[in-house]
C-alpha cells in the first residue's frame, strides 16, 4: 500500500503539478501551481501526497477557510483538490488520503472540512458520503463556469458542496476500525422510503430521465443518477446534459424543502447497474 507524506518543499510540489495534469488533462489553466501550494502548506493548509516507492500516486490539497454561525464567523477546512493517479484507481488511495487528512483536522482543532464534487460522478458520492459520511443540502448551479479540462469541458459544473463534521459520530463510525458495512436497496425494502423517480432504461443500456418526479412528503427519499456519467457523457452528451438539467431541479428542490443526502447506493441486481442517492429530512442522521 502507498504511503502518505505531508508535502513542504517545491520539488514536492513539483510532484504535485506534474501529477495533477494526468489527473486533469487538457489544460494548464486548472493547474494549481506550485507557489500557491507552497503557500497552502506554509500557511495552515495541507498538502498531502500518496508515494509508491518514490513515485507521487496520490493528492489532496485544502487550506483554512471560515463559515458563518449567528455568533459569527468559525473556522473550516476548504479541501480543494483529491486526485489519484489514472493506473492506481479504485485502490483506496483517495480515502487513505482524506482519512489523514481527517486526522490531521483533529489535531488542528477543527470540525468542520468542507468541498465539492460533481453530484452526478457516482464514484466520488460512494467515497464522500457512504465511505467518508459527509452530508450534503448544498447545491451550486455551474459553480466554476466553463472548465476546459478533459473532465468538464463543454458540460455545466454543478457541484454539491458536501458538509464533513470531523467530531461527529457519523463520520467517525464511517473511518473508525470497523466502518459501517455499505448498504443496499433491499436494507431499505422494509422502511418508509418514497420513490421521488427512477431512470427509464433503454435497450442500449443507458439510463435516461424521467420528465418529472414526485416531491418528497416522507422522511426518506430515493432519487437515481447515472451509475457512469463519464460513459455516458462521451456516448450521448445531450442525455448527459439532460440528466444536468433534471438532478439539478430535484435536488434544489428537495434540499429547499430540508432534505439532506446522506447515502448512495449501488444495485447491481439487474441487467443494468444504477446508483441512487438516499435523501433524509433533517439531521437526525449525523450520528449514523
Amino acid at each position: 500500500m502507498p504511503t502518505i507524506r505531508i508535502l513542504e518543499t517545491p520539488e514536492e510540489m513539483t510532484q504535485v503539478e506534474n501529477l495533477q495534469r494526468l489527473v486533469w488533462p487538457g489544460s494548464d489553466a486548472e493547474i494549481l501551481p506550485g507557489h500557491i501550494l507552497m503557500t497552502f502548506a506554509h500557511n495552515g493548509g495541507l498538502v498531502l501526497g500518496s508515494y509508491d516507492g518514490e513515485k507521487l500516486v496520490g493528492l489532496l490539497v485544502g487550506f483554512p477557510g471560515l463559515y458563518s454561525l449567528p455568533d459569527g464567523p468559525q473556522p473550516k477546512h476548504c479541501s480543494h483538490e483529491l486526485g489519484v493517479h489514472p493506473d492506481y484507481q479504485n485502490a483506496g488511495i483517495g480515502f487513505a488520503l482524506k482519512r489523514a487528512q481527517w486526522q490531521m483536522l483533529r489535531k488542528q482543532g477543527l470540525s468542520l472540512a468542507t468541498w465539492t464534487y460533481d453530484p452526478l460522478l457516482s464514484r466520488n458520492a460512494h467515497l464522500n458520503i457512504t465511505r467518508l459520511g459527509a452530508i450534503c443540502n448544498t447545491y451550486l448551479p455551474n459553480l466554476y463556469g466553463p472548465l476546459r479540462d478533459g473532465l468538464n469541458l463543454g458540460m455545466e459544473t454543478d457541484r454539491f458542496q458536501v458538509d464533513w463534521w470531523i467530531n461527529s459520530r457519523r463520520v467517525s463510525r464511517r473511518l473508525g476500525r470497523r466502518p459501517r458495512p455499505s448498504l443496499a436497496l433491499d436494507h431499505y425494502a422494509t422502511a418508509n422510503i418514497q420513490t421521488l423517480y427512477r431512470g427509464n432504461a433503454t435497450p442500449d443500456g443507458l439510463v435516461r430521465p424521467p420528465e418529472n418526479f414526485s416531491t418528497p412528503q416522507d422522511s426518506l427519499a430515493l432519487v437515481e443518477i447515472p451509475s457512469d456519467f463519464m460513459a455516458l457523457k462521451r456516448q450521448d452528451f445531450a442525455l448527459a446534459r439532460a440528466w444536468r438539467l433534471f438532478s439539478r431541479e430535484v435536488f434544489t428542490t428537495c434540499f429547499g424543502q430540508g432534505y439532506l443526502v446522506t447515502d448512495l447506493i449501488f444495485d447491481r441486481s439487474g441487467d443494468t447497474p444504477r446508483s441512487f442517492y438516499i435523501l433524509a429530512h433533517g439531521e437526525s442522521t449525523l450520528s449514523d
